[in-house]
């Protein structure tokens, strides 16, 4: 993890964590290795830890997240977050875009909380908007830095967003990665089955534009790459989330063609490989 990722080091201590959620305690047992843990593979216990972790380490008073939506693992996020950070230049106020930003609102709240960053977030599913607005302001901190919005037309990207004077330092994306519900649902299987679990259900993982588009992550970021050539001047790094080590080429040929510089950031969270996708028309990456 991240130098400057604050849970890189230890494991979770449940005793800090029971002090600012106490309904984390139904979900808290010792495992057979004798580690104190939780059930990864019970949604409920996961949004549990959230928001324990949320509250104790990033000052979020409450955050709340309905079945069926996605889960976000915080210190992977936040990892994404200090990697941005690198990035940016030296100055009192930075704004950044989180295409996606679903009903958790992850990235806006960790940017505003961690960095005080101003954060726009936009999403294609008008529930998720409202639950995430609903996140954001249950912290009056967090609410003044960030501005969620619905993105009325799913064929765009930045359109709609970014209006013809405003300057964005970046933006992140966690992109759909699968290519149809059949596909998403197997890998919700192989992640329960890895985790000793009997039953799932493909709703702990996410609603449906969470998880799959047409063509997967892949066609999805050649379309916001394409895209991001539109507002070239008006933002300083885009970046996403690359989660298939074989979507790389494809990505790397379209950003090639368009003439933006580039690099990529791998990244690993336990036995989780992935990595990030960083290009500019104005800078110049190495």
């Amino acid at each position: 993890m991240h130098s400057r990722n604050i849970h890189k080091d230890t494991p979770y201590n449940f005793d800090q964590l029971l002090k600012v959620n106490p309904d984390l305690k139904a979900f808290i047992f010792t495992n057979e290795y004798n580690t104190t843990t939780i059930d990864f593979g019970n949604p409920k216990a996961v949004v549990a830890l959230n928001k324990a972790l949320l509250k104790a380490f990033y000052n979020v008073e409450n955050w709340e997240l309905p079945e069926g939506y996605l889960c976000p693992p915080i210190p992977s996020r936040v990892d994404y977050i200090h990697h941005v950070a690198d990035l940016l230049p030296n100055k009192a106020s930075i704004k950044g875009i989180d295409i996606g930003v679903g009903a958790n609102a992850i990235y806006c709240i960790l940017g505003a909380q961690v960095y005080n960053w101003q954060m726009l977030g936009s999403d294609i599913n008008s529930e998720s908007v409202a639950i995430a607005q609903k996140n954001i302001n249950y912290t009056p901190n967090t609410a003044e830095k960030v501005k969620i919005v619905y993105q009325e037309n799913n064929a765009n990207i930045f359109d709609g967003l970014i209006k013809p004077d405003d300057f964005y330092d970046f933006s992140v994306c966690n992109p759909p990665f699968h290519s149809s519900e059949k596909e998403a649902k197997n890998s919700a299987l192989r992640k329960i089955t890895n985790l000793n679990q009997k039953d799932f259900d493909l709703n702990f993982g996410g609603q449906a534009n969470e998880l799959w588009c047409n063509g997967g992550e892949a066609l999805f970021l050649k379309r916001m790459i394409k895209q991001s050539a539109t507002f070239k001047k008006q933002v300083g790094y885009f970046t996403s989330l690359v989660s298939k080590k074989e979507s790389l080429q494809k990505l790397e040929k379209q950003l090639t063609k368009l003439k933006a510089s580039y690099k990529i950031i791998p990244m690993q969270h336990g036995n989780k490989i992935t990595r990030i996708l960083v290009w500019s028309f104005i800078h110049k990456l190495t």
